[in-house]
């Protein structure tokens, strides 16, 4: 049949029974402005079939589609609700805005630590912290709920923040379906695996295919070369010879080979080399006037420094260089004082605001996490809208903010990861390109690498074109994690729900291979054995003191400086044992030395087993080991009773339930001992700071004069001296305990809570705005805990001091 006479009868069959098997997906297919891709309708049918699912699929592929076909699911359904979380706030309002663009603001609420709109909501977006706490504290909100979509789930490998994400996954009720969103991983499998066993059926889907191709492009001088080979009938991953020549080029000009060539003719020997040529780098505004005539905008520039992203954007004003029309200014400056309307006058002068209109009028801003956060959401949106049309970046923007571009600009392949600068993976690479490409507006994406010193185009290629990056899970158990498990379950059904985590399952993983070749051994062992069995006598006993002997004989010779009295003592076991081994039966067997050659490999593959048992032993329930050290600690301070194999919590212990972060024994113990009592707003506003804040590596810490007087340092030092007491306990206990109270920013926050202007503020902090408010952000997210655990007046000065921190910039930052 010609492809003009449509589907078979056949075909048309099974489209109308899937049809009638998954109306809802049709209906939601339909609806859609776009055709849905297969991985999209395979995890939709799942949802509709009443599987879980994880998606794994590159960024700007429309994974996000599935989450949204289970919000449509609940919605369809009266009294059923659905959670859709975000690892980041700014990802959960852009989500909010979306979904009450879909069912209205009466249905669409947003839960993000300090922001609370519509909390009774049906659908209800918030970061994955917000509802690992309603999970703790069995919130009524918690009643009818269906579905939940962890989006970006691959944070789970996240270092500090990941272990959330199995705490949410594992506590689940069971009736709740589960979406999982991820990034492309090599072991989507493995995860799907361990879902799978947790939650129940679940369906994993992958794909790899990116819904708008990438071309692959390094920049030299002011040509765009491609990567790959673009020939008809080439390899798409064979690198471009004309960059491979580049490189030559460029190693022959700097002395890079001892023949060269003149007038076609080869001569070698001793030359004089040429002076070396350095490649030209252009200016960032030529790059972008490039990218402009070749039609490559909008773009966004990855540059691996906050300070880089402005410069670059100082660089290209300077240029005088103006990518708008002045219809197109117009209508920046009319949506730029719509969105910032509600900034304090006296505030803009300190956060630069006039010359940053000025650059968005120019089409060109930074985007970083210095940045204000209201100025970090009108960038988005003026990109969104293609009236930036130049962004220069950190690659805190590749993590799920919907701004894709056409062209994506990488200036360099390294970044520096606060010790050295090191070079980017696959997996960075991937997620820093998958930018480029907008889905329905764009035929292709283009990534384009800018040409640097040393440049090595098969190694660019590498990078481009690997797709091993796994997820490995970063789940450890916490003092306010095992306080809950045991109000909830009990000791003993606690450290199960903990060897039910991720960690556990890939340590077991890894477990099974390591017992298989312990079982492989344990065949080999059995071999040699039977090859080395003596009928005079136990072999293997003899070879043992042979053995022994061996080892104290090599270690005799070996140790030469050891005392006389250790030499002597050694020399007389040594004795002791060649006795023992002449007297042996097997000693006088004329196939001794026979037997003895399998003995040495027997006893050498029995260290190597022994070892890998060890392993074993190491690996297996190594998270519920950690666990049993944190009720240790919590036993001995009085936060838990153990009655036998059973714990309870005591009064203490249930109010660490509510305590939240890195630092919540050393939070639940100030509590205890009243050490806070007696601060004013300010004070406990600049200490609840210095619990939450983690300073630079170049920070040199607060002068100790600048630090607020009276009880401020009185609680300080209390604090201080009962951090060091916890330390010296976890360290008892074997546990790597916390860093210690860091007091950079308690004079500005102590400042800013008692009403200082914020340029006095910034100053004092030494810091960005965006960073001054996301610490202050934190500050009130502990100050919220302590107002909600402590009791008496420490719980009325907690409220006072969170209202006194959530104030201008910082107020408007959390809507």
């Amino acid at each position: 049949m010609s492809a003009a006479a449509g589907p078979s009868p056949a075909e048309r069959y099974a489209a109308a029974r899937d049809r009638r098997a998954h109306p809802e997906t049709h209906a939601f297919a339909e609806a859609q402005r776009f055709t849905l891709d297969d991985f999209q309708i395979a995890g939709c049918r799942a949802l509709e079939d009443g599987r879980s699912v994880l998606v794994a699929a590159p960024t700007g592929a429309g994974k996000t589609i599935v989450g949204e076909f289970a919000v449509h699911l609940a919605m369809r359904t009266p009294d059923q609700k659905a959670f859709y979380t975000t690892p980041m706030k700014a990802l959960s309002n852009q989500k909010f805005r979306e979904l009450q663009d879909v069912y209205g603001e009466d249905d669409v609420g947003l839960l993000t630590g300090d922001t609370n709109i519509n909390g009774s909501a049906r659908v209800l977006v918030m970061t994955t912290e917000v509802l690992r706490n309603m999970l703790y504290a069995d919130s009524p909100a918690l009643r009818g709920l269906r579905y939940v979509v962890m989006d970006e789930v691959h944070y789970l490998a996240d270092r500090f923040r990941g272990a959330v994400w199995e705490e949410v996954i594992i506590h689940l009720p069971a009736d709740v379906r589960l979406v999982s969103l991820s990034a492309t991983v090599s072991n989507a499998e493995e995860f799907g695996d361990w879902l799978d066993t947790v939650r129940g059926d679940t369906e994993v889907i992958v794909s790899e295919t990116r819904p708008v191709p990438l071309e692959q492009h390094v920049l030299v001088r002011g040509d765009l070369l491609p990567l790959f080979d673009d020939r008809a009938g080439a390899a798409t991953t064979q690198v471009n010879q004309e960059l491979l020549r580049v490189r030559s080029s460029f190693a022959a000009a700097s002395g890079g080979f001892s023949a060269v060539h003149r007038g076609g003719r080869r001569r070698s020997g001793p030359r004089r080399p040429p002076p070396p040529r350095r490649m030209e780098r252009i200016d960032r505004p030529d790059v972008v006037q490039l990218l402009e005539r070749s039609n490559l905008l909008p773009a966004i520039f990855f540059i691996f420094s906050r300070a880089g992203c402005d410069a670059a954007v100082q660089q290209v004003r300077r240029s005088g260089l103006r990518l708008t029309t002045a219809e197109e200014r117009a209508e920046i400056r009319e949506i730029v004082e719509a969105r910032t309307a509600a900034l304090p006058d006296e505030d803009l002068g300190a956060l630069g605001y006039w010359e940053w209109v000025e650059n968005l009028e120019r089409g060109v801003a930074s985007h970083h996490a210095g940045l204000l956060p209201a100025f970090k959401e009108v960038v988005e949106e003026l990109f969104q809208r293609k009236l930036v049309r130049v962004v220069f970046a950190t690659e805190t923007l590749a993590l799920g903010i919907n701004m894709p571009a056409r062209t994506v600009v990488l200036e360099k392949l390294e970044k520096f990861n606060g010790e050295a600068r090191v070079a980017i993976t696959s997996g960075e690479y991937t997620q820093l390109t998958g930018r480029a490409g907008r889905r329905g507006i764009d035929v292709e994406g283009h990534a384009v690498v800018q040409w640097t010193e040393g440049l090595d185009p098969q190694a660019v290629a590498a990078l481009a074109s690997r797709r091993t990056y796994p997820l490995n899970s970063s789940f450890r158990p916490t003092y306010n994690m095992a306080v809950n498990l045991i109000d909830q379950f009990g000791r003993a059904r606690a450290r199960e729900v903990l060897e039910s985590s991720f960690a556990q399952f890939q340590a077991d993983r890894a477990v099974v291979g390591l017992a298989r070749q312990v079982k492989d051994a344990e065949e080999s062992l059995a071999g040699y054995e039977k090859a080395m069995t003596c009928e005079h006598g136990d072999f293997t006993e003899y070879s043992a003191i042979r053995r022994d002997l061996s080892d104290l004989e090599k270690l005799n010779r070996k140790d030469q400086g050891a005392s006389r009295g250790t030499r002597e003592k050694r020399q007389r076991e040594i004795n002791g044992l060649r006795r023992r081994m002449q007297r042996h039966p097997c000693h006088r067997c004329p196939d001794r030395e026979k037997h003895a050659r399998w003995a040495e490999r027997y006893w050498k593959l029995r260290r190597q087993t022994d070892k890998t048992r060890r392993q074993i032993e190491s690996r297996t329930g190594t998270v519920a080991r950690v666990f049993d050290r944190i009720i240790d600690v919590l036993v001995a301070l009085d936060y838990v009773r153990l009655e036998g194999d059973e714990a309870t919590l005591t009064d203490a212990g249930r109010r660490m339930r509510r305590i939240y972060g890195e630092r919540d024994l050393l939070v639940a113990e100030a509590l205890r001992t009243g050490i806070w009592r007696n601060l004013d707003a300010a004070s406990l506003a600049a200490l609840a700071c210095a619990l939450v804040y983690e300073p630079r590596r170049d920070d040199a810490g607060a002068d100790p004069r600048s630090l607020p007087r009276g009880a401020f340092r009185i609680a300080l030092s209390e604090t201080e001296d009962l951090w060091a007491r916890l330390d010296d306990l976890e360290q008892e206990h074997h546990l790597p305990g916390t860093e210690p109270v860091s007091t950079g920013l308690a004079a500005a926050m102590h400042m800013w809570a008692r009403g200082a202007l914020l340029d006095r503020v910034l100053t004092e902090a030494d810091m960005a705005a965006g960073d001054f408010v996301r610490w202050a952000k934190q500050t009130i997210d502990l100050l919220d805990q302590l107002s909600l655990v402590a009791e008496g007046e420490l719980a009325r000065t907690a409220r006072r001091a969170l209202d006194a921190v959530r104030r201008g910039i910082v107020a408007y930052s959390s809507v």
